[in-house]
């Protein structure tokens, strides 16, 4: 049986630590990809204490802390994945979302377990595995819809506010739309309370985030839009996550994806794990984008 342990470390204090350190430190305990310098590899590391670290950002239903446990769709295919690979602990590490691609790189966990949209500027910091989530973004609005809002096109010169969360690609969406009165929070019950109390219009985050809180919070006084693919500059940004690693973790990835292969393409045993949490088969990777692809910026635009 999989167990976990929970650190709670504070996100600013990890990203001034991991900028201060990224210069210095190649991956934690990898040594290079393959154990240079005669050090074992990630992989080697983690199976031999029967422990990997996961960084992850407190988004439910992804990753998220229940009481007292590391729990989520994402932290549901770690357990199942890595325990396959001889690895039976999972400890997690809780940081701010835009802290965790510095924190991986400054070794302050092993792989970031966020479910984290696999995008060109991200692939330039670490690698991805192949997609485990399909995306797409709503909207959590005031109950009852007063705007009518659909898309985050109808914040664009509306005069409305609204609010993203920081290193999610719900920001980047509001900084291509130009939404100047679009503000960044730090988690998503942060988004959540920005509408509830009237400092936001709407909130933009991934439909099944916003589904899960709007679900699990009695009375809020909010509902979550139907859910929508975005579009920037006419091309509909198409998006899946992944598990995060260090550039230097290649064996390490490979072997995750080998397995999280096996469970992608088996719908039921996919869903058998991350069904509970809300994803069903529209979640599920259908193979039409690899983590290349999302990497390269090359997005199906639905022309011939």
């Amino acid at each position: 049986m999989t167990r976990t342990r929970i650190t709670r470390l504070a996100g600013s204090a990890i990203a001034v630590t991991a900028l201060a350190l990224t210069a210095g430190c190649g991956g934690g305990g990898s040594e290079g990809d393959g154990g240079g310098d005669g050090g074992d590899s990630t992989l080697q590391s983690a199976i031999d204490a029967g422990t990997i670290t996961v960084g992850f950002a407190g988004e439910a239903p992804y990753s998220f802390e229940e009481g007292g446990e590391l729990t989520g769709a994402t932290v549901a295919l770690h357990r199942e994945i890595f325990s396959e690979l001889g690895i039976d602990e999972v400890d997690g590490v809780n940081a701010d979302f835009g802290a965790l691609i510095p924190g991986l790189n400054a070794d302050r966990f092993d792989v970031v377990s966020a479910g984290m949209s696999i995008l060109p500027e991200r692939c330039e910091q670490a690698l991805f595995s192949e997609p485990e989530f399909m995306y797409t973004t709503a909207l959590m609005v005031p109950e009852g819809n007063p705007e009518g809002l659909e898309t985050m096109d109808d914040l664009v010169d509306s005069g409305l506010s609204s609010v993203t969360m920081t290193g999610a690609i719900e920001s980047d969406y509001a900084s291509s739309l130009g939404l100047s009165d679009n503000s960044e929070v730090s988690t998503p019950q942060d988004g959540m309370d920005a509408v509830t109390t009237g400092r936001a219009d709407a909130f933009a985050l991934t439909g099944i985030s916003l589904n899960w809180m709007a679900d699990n919070a009695e009375d809020s006084g909010v509902e979550v839009t139907e859910s929508f693919v975005q579009e920037i500059d006419g091309v509909p940004q198409v998006g899946a996550g992944g598990t995060v690693f260090r550039t230097d973790d290649e064996e390490l990835q490979q072997a995750y994806n080998e397995k999280l292969e096996e469970i992608v393409s088996d719908e039921d045993r996919y869903l058998e794990i991350v069904g509970d949490y809300g994803f069903t088969a529209e979640e599920r990777p259908d193979g039409s984008l690899t983590a290349e692809m999302l990497c390269a910026g090359d997005l199906p635009t639905g022309e011939e």
